[in-house]
């Protein structure tokens, strides 16, 4: 993985994907103590920045294995990507999608016309699945975030952050990105080193999950002990990928963690301060700028609203339940 990817992967996304804003409030600032920009990747095309690395690994597949189509597992928004990349190209996805994860990811993976195959994340191996199925129907399996094209396509959320940032006058920060694999950060963290040096990459993730922060401590990978048990499901994975991992260990700072409560005030703050809608997962970022600020440094930190598939039950709850914090 290195620069020259990211940037063909910018490339070939241009015209496709969405140049998302850099938001910011005087409201939140005043919470965190420090100037706080928002990188709105809930704006993106299907609602989050995983249209990025679907486009990207789509785009980049020779056009004879393309057209005999492709395969990814996700909990809704890396197969909303994939998903939307493939009907673009029009050649078939096939999604692998846990039972539990919210309906609307589960119904929006099936209007953009991709089969979706629903199997249990407690008693299911989800890898084996797909590959079965790759073999079987001749499919190319796209990784979430262990797959070179999908951390490139991941990494231009990155070169957009440098630009913005430095556009706003900010050369050194922490950058928090919401984290559950770590294609989006290692892909982010590999555009600053190159585009900003000064911006140091540093993952957010929810409490009894956050095998990125205890593998980044220990120096070796750490896998969580359950499978679910989070609102913040588009971020609940096993343990970092053994791509992602080392470019996480040389280039990011100390992972961060926040509770599920946290993430829904911060989604809260969002909807109040910036009119995003973020999902729990989404906002984890933003939880740790407002509500960890004593474990960041400097005048500034950026942070990514990553996505904003939240259904609506669950958000009208999150603002019933937490509104009067604004």
């Amino acid at each position: 993985m290195n620069i020259d990817m990211i940037e063909a992967a910018a490339l070939r996304l241009a015209g496709q994907a969405r140049r998302t804003p850099m938001l910011s409030s005087p409201f939140l600032d005043r919470i965190a103590g420090r100037r706080v920009l928002v990188k709105a990747e809930c704006l993106q095309h299907t609602g989050s920045f995983k249209f990025r690395g679907g486009w990207s690994a789509v785009s980049a597949l020779p056009e004879d294995q393309r057209k005999q189509g492709v395969i990814a597992y996700s909990s809704g928004n890396h197969a909303q990507g994939v998903a939307l990349a493939a009907q673009r190209h029009g050649v078939p996805a096939v999604i692998i999608m846990p039972a539990d994860a919210p309906r609307m990811k589960i119904d929006n993976t099936r209007t953009l016309g991709a089969e979706v195959v629903l199997y249990d994340r407690e008693t299911e191996d989800r890898d084996a699945i797909g590959t079965a199925l790759a073999a079987e129907r001749g499919l190319t399996l796209i990784k979430p975030y262990d797959e070179p094209q999908v951390i490139a396509g991941q990494g231009t959320t990155g070169l957009e952050i440098a630009e913005q940032a430095a556009e706003e006058g900010v050369t050194e920060a922490d950058v928090l990105v919401c984290c559950g694999g770590g294609g989006f950060s290692s892909g982010i963290a590999l555009a600053c080193e190159a585009r900003a040096p000064g911006l140091r990459v540093r993952t957010v993730e929810p409490e009894g999950f956050d095998d990125v922060a205890r593998s980044l401590r220990s120096g070796g990978i750490e896998r969580n002990n359950r499978a679910s048990g989070s609102l913040c499901d588009a971020i609940v994975t096993p343990q970092p990928g053994k791509l992602t991992f080392p470019i996480l260990k040389r280039l990011c700072g100390a992972g961060l963690v926040v509770s599920d409560a946290e993430a829904q005030r911060a989604m809260v703050h969002a909807f109040a301060r910036l009119k995003l809608v973020a999902e729990p997962g989404g906002a984890v970022a933003l939880a740790a700028a407002l509500f960890r600020a004593d474990e960041i440094e400097g005048d500034a930190v950026i942070v990514t609203i990553s996505g904003g598939n939240v259904d609506a039950g669950l958000y009208a709850e999150t603002l019933t339940t937490y509104g009067d914090e604004v």
